[in-house]
C-alpha cells in the first residue's frame, strides 16, 4: 500500500457508494461498475476516480481492522495467544510484518500516533 493510512485525527474520506451489480452483469468480464456504458470521458474519469477512492479507503480501513485483530490475538494476557508466526501464517503474511501489524494494532487501540507508532508498510 502507498498511500498513508488516515489517523484518527484525520477526517475519514466518504466513499462513493459501490453500486450492486446483479449477477448477470457480474459475470461478464467486461463489466466493471457500469464504467464500460459511461461514454463522456469527464463522467468516466469521475466515477472512476470516485470508485478508486471508494476502494482506497476500504483498503485502508481494512487494514487497520486486520492490524487490530492481529493486536488482539498477540496479546499476552489471552490464554489462547497466536504467535506472529500463527498470525502471519493465517493472513498469509511474512513473520516481520505480522510484527509490524500487532503493534500497529496496538497503537491504534491505544488511540493514536505516539512516538512509538509503527506504519505497517
Amino acid at each position: 500500500m502507498a498511500e498513508h493510512t488516515p489517523r484518527r485525527d484525520q477526517p475519514r474520506l466518504r466513499p462513493a457508494p459501490l453500486l450492486f451489480e446483479p449477477a448477470e452483469a457480474a459475470s461478464d468480464p467486461e463489466h466493471f461498475f457500469d464504467l464500460e456504458s459511461i461514454e463522456d470521458p469527464r463522467a468516466l474519469l469521475e466515477r472512476a476516480t470516485e470508485l478508486t477512492l471508494a476502494f482506497r479507503a476500504a483498503a485502508d480501513r481494512a487494514v487497520e481492522f486486520q492490524a487490530m485483530a492481529a493486536a488482539q490475538l498477540a496479546d499476552p494476557r489471552r490464554f489462547d495467544r497466536l504467535t506472529t508466526a500463527d498470525i502471519a501464517e493465517r493472513a498469509e503474511w511474512t513473520e516481520d510484518y505480522a510484527k509490524k501489524m500487532v503493534e500497529f494494532g496496538r497503537d491504534l487501540m491505544r488511540g493514536g500516533e505516539g512516538p512509538g507508532h509503527v506504519d505497517p508498510v
